[in-house]
C-alpha cells in the first residue's frame, strides 16, 4: 500500500518546491515597481476606463451558466459508473443500477423543474 502512496508523494513534494521556487525566483529578479496614482488606476487594453465598473448582466445568464455547469457535471459522472457497473455487474449490479435509477431521477426531476419555472427559455 505504502508503496503507491510513494509516487504521489514524490509528485506533491516537486510541485511545491516547483512552486515556491518559481515564487522566490520571481521576487528575487522581478521588477519592484512604485506604487504610484499611475500604477493604482483601472485600465483596460492601456486606456482609462470609460464605463463604470459595475456592468448589467441579465440574472438569466447565470442561471442558464449555472444549469449548464450542473447538468454537465451529472453527465460526467455517468462515465465512471458504466465503467464501475461493467466491471461488477455480476456481483453488485442491483444496488448499483437502484442507486443510478436514484442520481437519474434526482437529475431528470431538476430538468422538469427548470423547464416548469421557465429557464430553459431564452429571449
Amino acid at each position: 500500500m505504502l508503496d503507491q502512496l510513494v509516487p504521489v508523494m514524490i509528485l506533491f513534494v516537486v510541485t511545491v518546491v516547483f512552486a515556491g521556487g518559481l515564487i522566490f525566483l520571481t521576487a528575487i529578479v522581478g521588477q519592484k515597481a512604485k506604487k504610484s496614482e499611475v500604477k493604482l488606476m483601472p485600465y483596460e487594453c492601456g486606456l482609462p476606463g470609460q464605463e463604470s465598473g459595475s456592468t448589467k448582466i441579465p440574472v438569466k445568464f447565470y442561471l442558464t451558466a449555472i444549469s449548464f455547469i450542473l447538468f454537465d457535471l451529472e453527465v460526467v459522472f455517468l462515465y465512471p459508473w458504466t465503467l464501475v457497473f461493467a466491471e461488477n455487474v455480476q456481483a453488485l449490479g442491483g444496488p448499483l443500477l437502484i442507486s443510478m435509477g436514484f442520481f437519474m431521477g434526482i437529475l431528470i426531476y431538476g430538468l422538469i423543474y427548470e423547464w416548469r419555472v421557465g429557464g430553459l427559455e431564452w429571449d
